[in-house]
């Protein structure tokens, strides 16, 4: 049986969904609605669930501190919500993390989620 291969960077994780198609970034615009790039949905914190969270930190920069969420939303579409650490973070405001606070979590399986 073949091994898992680890991934242990961002960008690794990101290729990974971009090959499996699950590459749908999910974002807050600029009127405060959570939306996704690709799928053209806006979402409530109910409609999602987070399903994975990685964490990752630049070992000599702290600007490379960053947080991936993935979700699953209620159509069966997984996603996935990118935030930096702090002061790195793109979501300014507290918008992005109350939004983030509502979703429920189930933590899956990586083999799961990329099989």
């Amino acid at each position: 049986m073949e091994q898992p291969i680890e991934m242990n960077t961002l960008s690794q994780i990101l290729e990974k969904l971009r090959i499996k198609g699950k590459d749908n970034e999910i974002k807050m615009s600029d009127h405060g609605k959570m939306q996704s790039v690709n799928l053209n949905k806006i979402y409530k914190p109910e409609d999602l669930t987070i399903v994975k969270t990685y964490r990752f930190e630049g070992m000599s920069d702290p600007a490379d501190s960053s947080v991936l969420y993935l979700v699953i939303d209620k159509d069966g579409d997984i996603g996935y919500m990118l935030d930096a650490y702090g002061t790195y973070s793109d979501n300014e405001g507290p918008a992005f993390d109350d939004f983030l606070k509502k979703i429920p979590v189930a933590d899956r399986d990586e083999q799961e989620l990329f099989s």
